[in-house]
């Protein structure tokens, strides 16, 4: 008899594909052998919370935008979207970090959104 090979993707890789968008990370939560693995559950867990932060942060900011489109003159809205510029940049550069350390088995805990994910992930 002869061992056959697990097929499926590993844990390194679910976990990283997790943070593609919130939707393979809600179908890693719901489908087995991914949703046993607690390393594919926190990097999931903590996928959906960081778009829920970039939304909210987002809705925010374009809030603050709109506010600062009326008030302030316009070289100075300038700086405004240089700043969401700037916040979009920081955005890219956490996800990206949160999908190498998931591809080398590491987990990169967030403030705040990562405890929450471990508190979901060991439920």
């Amino acid at each position: 008899m002869t061992d056959t090979p697990q097929s499926g993707l590993t844990d390194n890789a679910a976990g990283a594909i997790a943070y593609i968008t919130f939707i393979p990370a809600i179908i890693f939560l719901a489908i087995p052998p991914y949703n046993t693995s607690p390393f594919v559950r926190f990097h999931a867990w903590q996928s959906i919370f960081l778009n829920i932060a970039a939304f909210v942060v987002g809705i925010a900011f374009v809030i603050f935008a709109g506010v600062a489109a009326a008030f302030l003159p316009w070289g100075l809205y300038g700086l405004v979207h240089m700043i969401g510029l700037l916040i979009d940049l920081l955005w890219f550069i956490l996800w990206l970090v949160c999908v190498m350390k998931a591809i080398n088995g590491g987990k990169f805990v967030i403030p705040v959104i990562g405890p929450l994910a471990e508190q979901q992930a060991n439920k």
